[in-house]
């Protein structure tokens, strides 16, 4: 993308290329928002694992809020149904989750900037990529979110320091030891690339 040519959703676009193009239409229309969630998953793995939505969670303090988001969606041919908003020509989806951006107990977060042509979108580090599907997994036990962050730690480099740390401090050193089982054993079993 030049910046100027115009992009619209279609049944082809991409995950990576439909979270672009909202976080564009969010911040033509002066709303800050983070890409969270399954989402950062699909960009880290390089579409090794295909979320069907796209969370952002919205650090923008406003009045009629919830109007400038209908109003910048809609640019991309997104209409509010309930809490998410569809789009006829795409199966994947948007979501608000409440904020704040927050894993755990952590609210320090520090989004990272993404580029790709003329477009950025903020996200969470690959890091708090990786914190953020093992919460899921420490706080509910989800296995399914314990494989999304051993695909993120084989595909990006994580902080292994970091996310020790904060395992700890969710006094979920078991699990953490847990997930580093499974990402050696994934590591051994994964043929490595040059």
């Amino acid at each position: 993308m030049d910046g100027k040519t115009v992009v619209t959703i279609s049944a082809h676009s991409t995950l990576p290329e439909v979270a672009f193009m909202v976080a564009a239409a969010l911040t033509r229309h002066g709303i800050r928002a983070v890409l969270t969630g399954g989402a950062c998953v699909s960009i880290y793995t390089d579409g090794a694992y295909v979320s069907r939505d796209v969370d952002f969670v919205i650090q923008t303090a406003a009045a009629g809020l919830q109007q400038k988001v209908d109003d910048a969606l809609a640019t991309l041919g997104f209409a509010r149904n309930n809490d998410r908003y569809v789009h006829k020509l795409t199966t994947f989806y948007v979501e608000f989750p409440p904020g704040p951006l927050s894993i755990g107990d952590d609210l320090n977060i520090r989004p990272v900037e993404l580029r790709v042509g003329g477009s950025t979108v903020l996200l969470l580090s690959p890091t708090d990529c990786c914190r953020d599907r093992l919460a899921a997994f420490y706080f509910w036990d989800d296995r399914q979110s314990l494989e999304r962050a051993v695909d993120v730690a084989l595909h990006r480099d994580v902080d292994l320091r970091v996310i020790k740390a904060w395992s700890i401090a969710e006094r979920s050193r078991e699990k953490y030891e847990e997930f580093l089982r499974a990402l050696r054993s994934k590591k051994a079993s994964t043929p490595h690339s040059s």
